[in-house]
Formats: C-alpha cells, sequence, structure tokens
C-alpha cells in the first residue's frame, strides 16, 4: 500500500511538472535558411531548456509561418499569436523613438554598439512597456544596394528610389538626395528586379540571407551610414506565466544571444561582402575621402535634428546618445 502510495505522487508529481512546462513559440519571417537559426535560435533555446531543466523549450516557427508581414511582428506578440517575436523595431517606428537613435549615422559603431545597448537597456524600459524585451542588438552597417547604376558621387543619387528600413534611415536618404521607399526586406529582391526601386539601403548579409546578390550589381560603402536594430520581444502574459527564476534565465539567454547575434551579423556580412566583390560583374565601390565627406555633411544636420526632436518630445534622447558613447 505505502510503495501503491509513493507511485501514485511520484506520477502525481511527473504530471504536474508536464503540466507546468512551457513551449515558446518563436516567430520569425526570415527564410527557415537564415544564419540566425543556427548562431543565435538554437543557442538560446538550448540555454534555456538546460538552465530550465526542460521545464520551458522554444520552438522557432521561420518564415512567417505564424502570420505573413515583418511589420505586424510587434503586434503578433502583444496579441499573443506567439510568445517571442524578431522584429526591427524601425517597422514599427511609432513605438521606438529612443531605439531607433541608434540608427543615426555616428551614434553608435557596428562592433561595440550592441555591449552598450545592453549596458543602458534601462532606459528604453518604457518603449517595451507592452512586452518583454528579450534581446536587442544592432546589425552591420547598411549600405547602397543598387541594381543598375552605381554610385560614385553624391550627385549619382539624385533623384533616385531607395528602400529604407525606418524612418530615420529615410531622413538620410532624403538627405543624401534620393527618395526614401518604406520597405521589409522580404520585398527588395522583386522590387529590384523589376524597377520598383533603383536600390536599397540594407546590410550585407542580405546578399545571401534574402538573395539580394542576384539583383545588385553595385554596392557603395565608405560614408557614415545607417545601422539597424533588431529586437527579441516576448508577450507579457507568457512571460509572467514563467517563474521569477525561469524569466531571469530567459532574459539571461537574451542578453547572451544579442551579443552572439551582433558578432553573426557581421561576421556573415563580411564574408558576403568578400564574396560580391569577387564575383564577375559585380563591384563594390568605396567612396573617396572627399566623396565621403559630403555624405557626411548632408547627413549630419539630420542626426542632430533628430535627437533635438526627440528631446523636445520629452524623450530621453541626448542622455540615451551620451550613455552610448560613455559620455
Amino acid at each position: 500500500m505505502f510503495m501503491k502510495t509513493l507511485t501514485a505522487v511520484a506520477a502525481f508529481a511527473l504530471g504536474a511538472q508536464a503540466a507546468l512546462a512551457e513551449d515558446l513559440k518563436l516567430a520569425d519571417f526570415q527564410p527557415p535558411t537564415h544564419f540566425v537559426v543556427e548562431k543565435v535560435y538554437k543557442p538560446f533555446a538550448e540555454t534555456i531548456a538546460e538552465k530550465t531543466g526542460g521545464a520551458v523549450t522554444v520552438t522557432e516557427y521561420m518564415g512567417g509561418e505564424l502570420g505573413p508581414g515583418p511589420r505586424e511582428q510587434y503586434n503578433r506578440t502583444v496579441e499573443g499569436v506567439t510568445d517571442i517575436a524578431f522584429g526591427l523595431p524601425g517597422y514599427t517606428a511609432a513605438n521606438f523613438p529612443t531605439t531607433l537613435l541608434t540608427e543615426l549615422p555616428g551614434v553608435i559603431d557596428a562592433e561595440t554598439g550592441t555591449q552598450a545597448v545592453q549596458d543602458n537597456i534601462d532606459i528604453l524600459s518604457n518603449e517595451y512597456r507592452r512586452v518583454a524585451l528579450i534581446g536587442l542588438w544592432n546589425n552591420a552597417p547598411n549600405m547602397l544596394f543598387m541594381a543598375e547604376k552605381p554610385v560614385n558621387t553624391l550627385e549619382d543619387l539624385q533623384g533616385l528610389k531607395i528602400r529604407v528600413p525606418s524612418r530615420n534611415a529615410g531622413l538620410v536618404v532624403e538627405a543624401w538626395g534620393a527618395t526614401p521607399v518604406s520597405m521589409p526586406a522580404p520585398e527588395i529582391y522583386n522590387a529590384m528586379q523589376t524597377g520598383v526601386i533603383d536600390g536599397a539601403m540594407i546590410d550585407a548579409t542580405t546578399l545571401k540571407s534574402f538573395k539580394l546578390a542576384e539583383v545588385t550589381n553595385h554596392i557603395t560603402t565608405g560614408m557614415a551610414t545607417t545601422i539597424s536594430s533588431f529586437f527579441m520581444i516576448m508577450n507579457r502574459d507568457s512571460f509572467g506565466n514563467l517563474t521569477e527564476e525561469q524569466q531571469q534565465i530567459v532574459k539571461d539567454a537574451g542578453r547572451d544571444a544579442s551579443l552572439a547575434a551582433n558578432q553573426a551579423w557581421l561576421s556573415v556580412a563580411e564574408s558576403a561582402l568578400a564574396d560580391f566583390a569577387a564575383t564577375e560583374g559585380k563591384a563594390v565601390i568605396t567612396l573617396s575621402a572627399e566623396e565621403a565627406a559630403k555624405f557626411d555633411a548632408a547627413s549630419a544636420p539630420v542626426v542632430a535634428k533628430a535627437i533635438a526632436d526627440a528631446d523636445a518630445e520629452g524623450l530621453p534622447a541626448t542622455a540615451y546618445v551620451n550613455a552610448l558613447k560613455g559620455n
């Protein structure tokens, strides 16, 4: 009788543990072949599973499997369609004005920006009050991908239609004399192929992950440019259902994932750009110092105004920028 009781208690305990187990859905609009799966998501999931003893697991749903539309990632998380989502703050820019200051030329360095953001993450807490912020990192510097026309000078850009990832990037492109076109990354290929846009501002990882090398003939770099941010955000209820210990494990894993993601983006971008430059018929144009200075002079007032406007709206813009720069 005693043994039967012990067996019953053990079975109940195992059942209770299984009932409390959480499998978190992670939604990403990028293709399932994207390097983020192996270099970021799998280590992130493995860490959480290991440190929670299997009580919390993470399953990735790539390619928009949980719903189409990269711009919908934030709302998809708020509404609980997914537990965790990858996305760009720039796609719903109105929600993240302070976060997006790091996009502006010169505010952060691509190699050290993610660490600086992580060190000052509390400044951003108000912008993520509707979700739990799990990860935040920057990509490699954005460049000008051109379908047909090479850009060797500022004048070469005048009047051309250039895809941008966000409002701030659009202001920079406009200051350079081009017409900004807001568009998520998965739409760039067809838009460049069909001539809807002349080029795109984006980082070099997309040459392979979104196959943009197939529709790009010239890439221009050398000027101070924008640097996009990516986030992993979590539904507040899903986060709240975890124990305090599990919450901390997820947050710590997210910080580690952010630093790993930044390094992955930089590494893949460097390799992809080198492969592009070595391809017959393709060209990487590095602006001369004189031409780069023209680009930088044109964008400098945009940076100053964006920070001043954010301060005027009551945001901690100057304080955040100074903190990121270690001032």
